[in-house]
């Protein structure tokens, strides 16, 4: 019990910043941050620089959208940059099939004044979640693992696992058994009981990623259990990093290179890694804080700044928040899931499991925001009257968010994909503004 306690860090204040917090206070930074960043995303030449391939071919008539609409997001988007709210966004729009709207506007760099491309690589932090989903159903079609599989057949160190009984506020008092083992479907719809943040008892990410994710995940294991099993929600990092553990035992191979080969090379996304390769490293965004209303660049103890911001050194790939990627790269991940499962003539995906993923999974539980549920790691919308759900936005929407302020998301009933790329935590204004925007310009 002394020993499950001192994992868990409970009675000490919490000390780290961002995404996933220290572990005294489990789940509670990341619901701040993800209040601001779990459902809303488009794209236009602003400061543009020479690119290294033509950008792709727009065509608004043929996506079913309004031109003269559609001209109001990078106008929109280059007031939030003068006024000093984000350095820079790129915004992307397909409907159709088609491309309606790729927007560049700002910086990638505001020292060196950097201007952002269509090919700047961004970090996307949590919209990576789905991603490691997809590459888990991969394996799921090929009978190597059910979703009702307990979590310890896959990984043993999650055998034995103890529940919080009781507690006098963030202080657990005792601990006891579970009614049930934790299934791979309860840390898709994070209704596992594992706590919010990082398993790893440190306060600076470098070292977080620098250890690798089998190390994270056991560790992770020694934490008790928040409330049995299926019974709540709570948005859990660990519960998705043992997802890319399970992705590693099943397929016999490191997580980012199965990711590689099933699911980015695939679907010909060139410029997506968890661990950038040093030729591109001109293209990875800056990202930054809003400090005192000034964007200040993150600092090296963050995953925004420093090496961490390339991963230097790093051995996590992090399967629950380290990918970076383009939005032209996400957008053909999010077509082969609007597509059911396929693309470029390509099957990714069975378009059963495609539906299975995306189809409301966690009920009338309480998720981050009213409005919102879960899928299997897709956030999806079923209240368009709530907080989560902007205007616009149809019911059966689905789609996830980054830390750094990023965004993506489907809507099927109106055939739409939507991207929203800038790298500044709690980017919620401008993100809504996109998606009000880009839910206008609709024609029919």
């Amino acid at each position: 019990l002394k020993m499950l306690l001192s994992l868990c860090g409970i009675g000490r204040p919490s000390t780290a910043s961002g995404l996933w917090g220290r572990l005294s206070s489990p789940g509670r930074c990341i619901m701040r941050f993800m209040s601001a960043t779990l459902f809303p995303a488009a794209v236009s030449w602003f400061a543009l620089a020479a690119l290294a391939a033509p950008p792709p071919a727009v065509n608004p008539s043929k996506a079913g959208m309004d031109p003269e609409r559609l001209a109001r997001i990078p106008a929109r988007m280059k007031a939030f940059v003068e006024k000093g709210t984000i350095p820079g966004s790129v915004t992307l729009i397909q409907r159709h099939g088609a491309l309606a709207s790729l927007e560049v506007v700002g910086y990638q760099d505001l020292e060196s004044k950097k201007p952002l491309r269509a090919d700047t690589i961004f970090q996307i932090m949590s919209m990576t979640k789905p991603v490691t989903a997809a590459g888990l159903m991969i394996l799921m079609e090929e009978g190597r693992l059910g979703l009702a599989d307990p979590v310890e057949k896959h990984l043993p160190e999650f055998k034995n696992l103890w529940l919080i009984d009781r507690r006098d506020g963030d202080q657990a008092r005792s601990l006891k058994r579970p009614a049930r083992a934790i299934t791979i479907r309860d840390l898709l719809t994070h209704t596992s009981g594992l706590y919010g943040g990082f398993s790893v008892p440190t306060s600076t990410y470098p070292e977080l990623v620098r250890r690798p994710l089998a190390e994270i995940v056991a560790m992770g294991s020694q934490l008790p259990l928040e409330f049995e099993p299926g019974t709540k929600w709570l948005y859990s990092n660990i519960g998705i990093a043992a997802l890319g553990r399970i992705i590693e035992v099943a397929a016999d191979q490191p997580f980012e290179r199965f990711m590689e080969a099933r699911i980015f090379r695939p679907l010909g996304m060139n410029d997506t890694y968890f661990f950038p390769p040093a030729e591109k490293y001109d293209r990875v965004s800056m990202a930054y804080n809003l400090v005192d209303n000034k964007l200040t660049p993150m600092g090296a103890d963050t995953l925004g700044g420093g090496d961490m911001r390339l991963r230097k050194g790093a051995k996590n790939p992090i399967p629950e928040g380290g990918m970076f990627s383009t939005a032209t790269d996400m957008a053909a991940f999010y077509q082969m899931m609007l597509n059911g499962g396929t693309y470029n003539g390509k099957r990714l995906l069975a378009r059963g499991t495609v539906d299975q993923m995306t189809e409301l999974h966690t009920g009338e539980l309480q998720a981050n925001q009213p409005g919102m549920g879960y899928g299997l790691a897709w956030a999806v919308a079923k209240d368009p009257m709530g907080s989560l759900v902007l205007p616009l936005t149809s019911i059966g929407s689905y789609g996830h968010g980054g830390a750094y302020g990023t965004y993506g998301w489907v809507d099927p009933k109106k055939d739409l994909v939507g991207v929203f790329l800038v790298q500044r935590p709690g980017a919620t204004e401008e993100r809504n503004a996109f998606m009000s925007l880009t839910g206008a310009a609709v024609l029919d």
